[in-house]
């Protein structure tokens, strides 16, 4: 079955890019899909095959990034500029073609290069193959909801200052739900999102975190909701008041509808256990039932604090894999690769920067350049001088991540991947590290679901932890958060050919350098291999 969806990029008429947009009382040119912020949901079934067709006629390179979306050996779709293509220039065309093998739940696009995705993004609904039910009780109707934050400023322009200062760019001005803040200080109408609902339903909320750089809660006052999903993958329903999710993460839940006339507050606000500034404004929606009379008042909510780091730890242990005989979780128990990736920034000599010097962040203490060509090209084609692949599968010099920071917060550069070879298993510890500033980081890795398999607080301990992994129903996701000054390990299995990113999801750290790729070899035959570049392929 072929699902074909069009996405125009241009400046005028009804499909335009650069739309003239109000929030907060001020107006600005943002870049959307078709006119759309958020922009259009892509709705398809469990082994659709989905082509989509984008031409690019603003002034930007533009990419799309079906995040979540595993690309089996087909990495050519994925979308990260400069890691498996060229940017799409003005005035050319590029048609995405992939297959959602195996995949059904929510996940999101966005624009996936500079900071685009800011206002370029949407929901991707993959439902399950025809006659196929849910593994949980079927909702009357369906919901999706988009949390992103907002600036005044053009956010091209906010990173543009940030790179030539050094400096870390300014905060956004506020959080929205569905493109909408919500009431907001000096601006009497600031729009809001409202989701009208009837008493005695039970609906399906697929909310998706497609902020740039904030993690954040969500809650609607006076109801729970029962999580039933995570990243596209069925989990053990748990109940709770408060979702947490970083940038990029998606959490489908199901909300039933029992408190009779009234209007409840949806609100979302960011969570930072650190020194590192955030925006703190919380934006709002409502909850509307059916009937209800404007004169009746608003029930409200308390949002956690913005350093409740017990919430979110209670959150992510909350969550399991469903681990069912028809959704099994198939957890790598050996391991081929045992890696340990160290995470954080750093800072960086900068002779034309405002202070001498330039924040950067690093893996392993190495930031990554990006290159002028497409790895996975170069690595298709054997160009030389492109990339190495000598990333370092643990730090080069050790040291007590979360204790005492080192004298020397320069870093290493260069083009770096780690070599797999097809079908391996990895095991990759992801240890946040203290210099600077200790930080929660959503990591992301393309190409792949992984298994989360243990996460603490302090430095991983490879004689005690691993002793106390969960390898029978460990939630499986494609984007986790490694908490602040503590440590995440996951497994997956190299069954997918190709170059792979692997990032922070605060869109501040990659622009840094917190990213790196994996390159995964060919196996056996055309069924294991990546497929032969699309003849419309970007050129740089």
């Amino acid at each position: 079955m072929f699902t074909n969806y069009e996405i125009y990029l241009h400046y005028v008429g009804d499909q335009v890019v650069l739309k003239n947009t109000t929030r907060l009382c001020a107006t600005k040119p943002i870049v959307t899909v078709n006119g759309k912020f958020p922009g259009p949901t892509l709705y398809a079934r469990e082994d659709d095959n989905v082509l989509v067709n984008v031409t690019n006629l603003i002034k930007d390179n533009v990419t799309i990034h079906w995040h979540g979306v595993k690309q089996l050996r087909t990495g050519w779709s994925d979308g990260p500029a400069y890691i498996t293509q060229c940017p799409i220039q003005q005035g050319r065309s590029y048609l995405y073609n992939f297959t959602l093998i195996g995949q059904r739940g929510t996940l999101l696009w966005h624009a996936h290069i500079s900071w685009l995705r800011s206002t370029m993004h949407g929901a991707i609904v993959i439902l399950p193959k025809k006659g196929v039910p849910y593994p949980f009780p079927k909702p009357d109707k369906q919901k999706v909801i988009v949390l992103g934050e907002w600036w005044k400023s053009d956010t091209e322009a906010v990173i543009n200052e940030a790179l030539q200062t050094g400096l870390a760019p300014n905060v956004s001005d506020a959080h929205t739900i569905n493109g909408h803040a919500g009431p907001v200080p000096n601006c009497s109408y600031g729009g809001s999102y409202n989701l009208h609902v009837e008493n005695g339903k039970t609906y399906l909320l697929r909310v998706i975190n497609a902020a740039l750089n904030d993690e954040l809660f969500f809650k609607i006052a006076g109801h729970d909701l029962t999580v039933v999903e995570v990243d596209a993958s069925y989990t053990k329903p748990f109940k709770t008041d408060t979702l947490f999710l970083g940038p990029g993460q998606t959490t489908t839940a199901l909300l039933t509808t029992d408190r009779g006339i009234g209007k409840y507050v949806i609100a979302i606000s960011p969570f930072m256990d650190t020194v590192v500034s955030v925006d703190t404004f919380t934006g709002t929606g409502y909850l509307i039932y059916n009937n209800t009379l404007p004169s009746i008042p608003t029930t409200m909510t308390t949002m956690p604090p913005v350093n409740a780091t017990w919430k979110t730890l209670v959150f992510a242990e909350s969550l399991r894999s469903l681990n069912s005989k028809q959704y099994p979780a198939n957890v790598p128990l050996t391991v081929d690769h045992s890696l340990l990736f160290t995470i954080g920034v750093g800072i960086d000599p900068c002779a034309t920067c405002s202070n001498g010097s330039r924040a950067v962040a690093a893996i392993n203490n190495i930031t990554f350049d990006m290159p002028t060509i497409a790895i996975l090209e170069a690595h298709y084609y054997g160009i030389k001088g492109v990339f190495t692949d000598d990333f370092p599968g643990k730090p080069l010099m050790p040291y007590d991540y979360t204790g005492v920071q080192p004298t020397n917060l320069q870093t290493m550069h260069g083009t770096r991947v780690y070599r797999l070879a097809y079908n391996s298993t990895v095991e990759l510890v992801i240890q946040g590290n203290s210099m600077l500033a200790p930080e929660s980081h959503p990591t992301h890795l393309h190409g792949f679901n992984f298994f989360a398999v243990g996460r603490g607080l302090g430095n991983f301990n490879p004689a005690k932890d691993p002793k106390k992994y969960n390898l029978v129903d460990p939630v499986e996701r494609n984007t986790i958060s490694v908490p602040t000054a503590g440590w995440t390990a996951i497994r997956f299995r190299a069954d997918n050919p190709g170059v792979w990113f692997f990032h922070c999801h605060l869109e501040v750290h990659t622009t840094w350098g917190l990213k790196m790729a994996f390159l995964v070899e060919n196996g056996k035959g055309p069924d294991e291999s990546v497929v032969t570049p699309p003849r419309d392929l970007p050129q740089c």
